[in-house]
């Protein structure tokens, strides 16, 4: 498993780290961005929370409960983007998921607002497989 195919999954589950060092993962939509992947989310979930303290996640392909079919854990760096790189985020998550995207992301827009969801940039770490 490389870093282009954790970008091409339809989920990815992404690890952030509490305080104490304990991994915490979650399923997310991915896509890919150039040499980035690109998550979608609510601003307030823990992992954004965990994220801004301590920069350094994971990504393993999944499903959409979590569960990785043991394939290759990719280091990486998760940056929390601002209003523009949301909004890019937003359309490479929308052109990715097709309708269904689409639909989940106008309707968290509509519901939520423009700052009802934000976009987290991950990169892989010097010495990962980012092929």
């Amino acid at each position: 498993m490389t870093w282009n195919d954790i970008g091409a999954s339809k989920y990815a589950r992404l690890t952030t780290f509490k305080k104490d060092g304990t991994p915490v993962g979650t399923p997310v939509w991915v896509a890919p961005d150039g040499d980035r992947i690109v998550v979608w989310t609510n601003p307030k979930t823990w992992k954004v929370k965990r994220l801004r303290r301590n920069q350094d996640v994971t990504l393993q392909v999944c499903d959409n409960r979590g569960r990785t079919g043991g394939g290759e854990i990719i280091a990486g760096t998760g940056e929390v983007l601002g209003a523009d790189g949301t909004e890019r985020v937003r359309d490479l998550v929308a052109r990715k998921y097709g309708i269904i995207g689409m639909l989940a992301i106008r309707g968290h827009k509509l519901f939520r607002g423009a700052d009802g969801s934000i976009g987290i940039a991950i990169t892989p770490k010097p010495g990962s497989d980012p092929a």
